[in-house]
């Protein structure tokens, strides 16, 4: 029998990667998804990005959304930033867990940040130093880890050079963003591969989006490689607005479904996520494309013991 953690850290992206995807919503909505979702048990929830309002002005109300939400206690909330102006507002704001992106494909880091990759890297090195000044930690995520809309694959051993040059620079965690969904098996378990044979030490996590359908098979992968922290969003929301057709992350409730089932913990509440999930539905005013979500009851299946468990 492979190798099973016995529990699993999903951190919720749904209120920054999901809602950043969709037409704007009130500050009022964000709000009470932000709060529903600290009410389900998940440990950790990015909350907001404080980037331009002419780039995401889907994000332009971050510093109102934060300042309302209720702060649970036990639950570790990020924010994504973009650079210098981003990381202040962020530490201002009272964030102590910030996240940067930065491109494995040049191109689609062009299209995203206007900079190339190693642009990126310089700017980021110069980020993780403002964070560590301030008291804060520094995650650096890497998107378009496993394919690129516009230049196609992507040499792991590319992505493991980006983290040598993260890690150097004092990133305290690194995560790989499955941006255009073209993550399957073989090429999670062969980046990961690259990764630690030069950075066997650095906490990792993973961000798979559905875009083919791949995302749950990806995860028991990289379960099976050990990995425990995973991106997940309420009801499936987000994807990427610069990676054409790449709509839809892995449901928060397939994934801790799944992970129940299996006898793997994650502190989540499923009928608790699952109201979240129906409001994120109503909030959008549109269907989200989680199955659990549309299930039964009785397709809902009682958790397995722990793992270990007598």
């Amino acid at each position: 029998m492979s190798y099973m953690p016995e529990s699993v850290v999903i951190r919720e992206v749904g209120p920054r990667d999901g809602l950043q995807n969709e037409d704007p919503i009130p500050t009022e909505a964000k709000v009470r998804l932000l709060d529903a979702l600290s009410g389900t048990g998940v440990r950790r929830i990015e909350a907001v990005s404080f980037v331009h309002p002419k780039a995401i002005p889907q994000m332009a109300d971050a510093d109102e959304v934060w300042r309302r939400a209720a702060k649970v206690d036990g639950v570790r909330y990020s924010a994504l930033v973009p650079n210098t102006r981003g990381a202040q507002r962020a530490l201002a704001a009272g964030f102590t867990e910030i996240e940067v992106v930065v491109s494995a494909s040049d191109t689609h880091n062009r299209r995203n940040v206007n900079r190339s990759t190693d642009e990126s890297l310089d700017d980021i090195a110069a980020l993780i130093d403002l964070l560590h000044s301030a008291g804060a930690t520094a995650e650096v995520i890497v998107a378009t880890s496993f394919g690129c809309p516009y230049e196609g694959d992507v040499d792991p051993a590319r992505v493991a050079a980006i983290v040598d040059r993260v890690v150097a620079d004092g990133a305290d965690r690194v995560a790989f963003g499955d941006t255009t969904g073209m993550g399957t098996p073989r090429r999670v378990r062969e980046l990961l591969t690259a990764v630690r044979d030069r950075n066997a030490q650095v906490p990792v996590l993973l961000h798979f989006h559905n875009t083919r359908g791949t995302a749950l098979a990806n995860l028991l992968t990289a379960l099976e490689l050990g990995v425990t922290e995973f991106d997940a969003s309420v009801g499936g929301l987000g994807g990427c607005p610069y990676a054409p057709g790449a709509s839809g992350n892995l449901a928060t409730e397939e994934a801790v479904h799944m992970l129940h089932d299996m006898g793997i913990d994650t502190g989540i509440d499923l009928a608790a996520l699952l109201d979240a999930a129906a409001l994120a539905e109503r909030l959008v005013g549109r269907q989200l494309p989680s199955g659990v979500l549309r299930a039964g009851p009785r397709d809902r299946l009682t958790p397995m013991p722990a793992l270990g468990a007598g």
